[in-house]
């Protein structure tokens, strides 16, 4: 029974398409491709020229349903503050490893997407998502409405809002391409806090071993907490993390560290304290920049 129906479907099937075929319908001539011109205004003519075509990253700043969470209430980017954003990014960020690691390792590893929201994504337990990963593809940063002159001229508040968290989601993109040594999760294998890291201070995390009380969340979260905090925190920040840590967390924190060290180098041949060197005399060169002309 079951071979008699399949079969009479099939000669459905069969009739169907012979019946298509001789309905005289004739092919359009109109091309499927889009042969609109676009029109680009001069900061998104300036991204092709300065992400996209040598980065092969789309940089996007105005707001698309597709790209956005929606379970936050988000607000788009202004679009001059985006521009200004998006000219430190490749100052700080992308031209950091390129020095470092070389163009073709930038161009290779960087996210294919960088998303700007104007506003914070609010968490029911009243923190704020500064930055997402997707899939080692996207890179989401919020908050681009809040950057000011007063925050351009405070590297750590950069670092804080914007740029430690392009290290840190750079880190889990390359965490997916090459998994780190597991021996890092088990140094602080019963500390993990889950949810909770946020009921605790920095400095309750530091003297637990950890660098940020967000690094107490899970291992993945605390690799790429050490590698962003490391790079773009000064020699002095960190020894500050160091010293208020205590003897006990300090010896984890360092031994979290040296694992983290271990891996930038051998997996991507990255000196990462050569990569802090450079991202910190880039910060310095900030007051040099023209963040009002895109050229």
């Amino acid at each position: 029974m079951i071979k008699k129906i399949f079969f009479g479907m099939l000669m459905l099937t069969l009739s169907f398409s012979i019946t298509n075929c001789e309905s005289g319908d004739e092919l359009s001539s109109d091309s499927v491709f889009g042969t609109t011109v676009v029109v680009r205004d001069s900061l998104e003519r300036w991204l092709l020229k300065s992400y996209t075509y040598p980065y092969n990253i789309d940089f996007k700043y105005k707001m698309e349903d597709i790209e956005s969470d929606m379970d936050y209430n988000l607000v788009p980017a202004d679009s001059a503050k985006a521009a200004k954003l998006a000219i430190l990014i490749k100052h700080l960020w992308l031209e950091s490893y390129d020095e470092v690691a070389g163009v073709t390792f930038t161009k290779t590893y960087v996210p294919r997407i960088i998303y700007l929201v104007g506003s914070a994504a609010y968490n029911s337990n009243n923190t704020i998502v500064l930055g997402t990963a997707a899939g080692g593809l996207k890179i989401t940063l919020y908050l681009v409405n809040n950057l000011t002159q007063s925050w351009i001229e405070d590297p750590e508040t950069l670092n804080h809002y914007y740029f430690k968290t392009m290290h840190h989601e750079f880190g889990h993109i390359l965490n997916q391409k090459k998994p780190y040594d597991v021996s890092f999760k088990l140094i602080s294998e019963a500390s993990y806090i889950s949810g909770n890291w946020y009921q605790s201070t920095d400095v309750q995390a530091h003297q637990r071993g950890f660098v940020s009380a967000y690094a107490q969340s899970e291992p993945n979260e605390d690799f790429v907490e050490n590698l962003s905090i490391y790079v773009t925190y000064s020699k002095d920040q960190w020894q500050a993390i160091l010293d208020a840590a205590g003897d006990d967390g300090k010896a984890i924190i360092l031994k979290k560290i040296a694992i983290v060290k271990t891996y930038m180098k051998e997996s991507w041949k990255i000196d990462l304290d050569e990569l802090r060197d450079v991202v910190q005399r880039r910060q310095s060169e900030i007051e040099n920049l023209d963040l009002e002309t895109l050229k």
